[in-house]
């Protein structure tokens, strides 16, 4: 097997940034919108049910008053529609982000990007990585590499679920390691195939071999190592990649496919 790499998502909706790195133009795909609520005031009987089954308190109910609506911290569930008992509460939609498509040669990248001042960084990364399926198959692209957010919270279980394989990049420090081991509980959770690599390996390597060893201890393949190097930040300011101008850290990064290639 030979990974032929064609597409990919970027799923940091709220510091996307692949892009820049591959020094591509975003072009429009498509705009999101997410279901709000709206209130007909001749219906409404003031009786604040809505605002009680309002989880995220996007509704302040002062009684005797129709209710006020926090827009910017509602997330679509419309459980306030469902409860209101006078069905005085209608939907209708806010545009919360949008998706960018960008093509390079052979390279495709879907692009997800969360509206300023919106919250619903998983529903974009749904969103992402169903347009992304979508155009894979039109297309007849068998690999999608999707680049998530750090952390474990909802834009990554949007972006991992589903996956044959997730690769969790650390660095040799306390709060990576920390990070680490919640993500690799996450994949645990949802019973996926996992590896990492150890991102600037040589910053400090007593923390390096900590990480090998915790590797070793739960059967995680490492799949590589890339050593902290200036010449790599220098290439992405300016928007070059490393494995064209530089063939020693070509060779590192082509080991690491090799190996995710065998696990996979």
């Amino acid at each position: 097997m030979h990974f032929k790499v064609e597409c990919g998502a970027d799923c940091d909706t709220e510091c996307p940034n692949d892009h820049v790195v591959l020094n591509l133009s975003l072009k429009k795909a498509k705009d999101l919108f997410q279901p709000i609520p709206k209130w007909d005031r001749e219906k409404c009987i003031k009786c604040g049910k809505c605002a009680l089954a309002c989880k995220q308190e996007a509704i302040v109910f002062v009684k005797g008053k129709i209710p006020a609506f926090v827009g910017d911290l509602c997330i679509g569930c419309m459980a306030c529609k469902i409860s209101c008992p006078v069905q005085a509460i209608s939907e209708t939609q806010k545009e919360i982000g949008k998706i960018y498509h960008s093509q390079k040669d052979n390279l495709h990248l879907l692009t997800g990007e969360l509206k300023i001042g919106e919250l619903a960084s998983g529903e974009i990364v749904s969103e992402v990585r169903k347009f992304t399926d979508e155009y894979a198959e039109k297309n007849q692209i068998k690999i999608i590499f999707i680049d998530s957010a750090a952390g474990i919270g909802c834009p990554v279980i949007a972006s991992i679920k589903n996956t044959d394989f997730v690769l969790a990049v650390t660095e040799p420090t306390p709060a990576a390691f920390y990070d680490l081991k919640r993500l690799l509980f996450l994949t645990d959770n949802f019973s996926l195939k996992r590896g990492m690599v150890i991102n600037k390996s040589t910053l400090d390597l007593t923390y390096a071999k900590k990480m090998r060893d915790f590797a070793d201890k739960n059967s995680i393949p490492v799949l590589g190592e890339i050593p902290y190097d200036q010449k790599i930040v220098e290439a992405t300011v300016r928007q070059k990649l490393i494995v064209g101008i530089d063939e020693e850290l070509r060779r590192v990064f082509k080991g690491v496919l090799g190996r995710i290639e065998e696990v996979v």
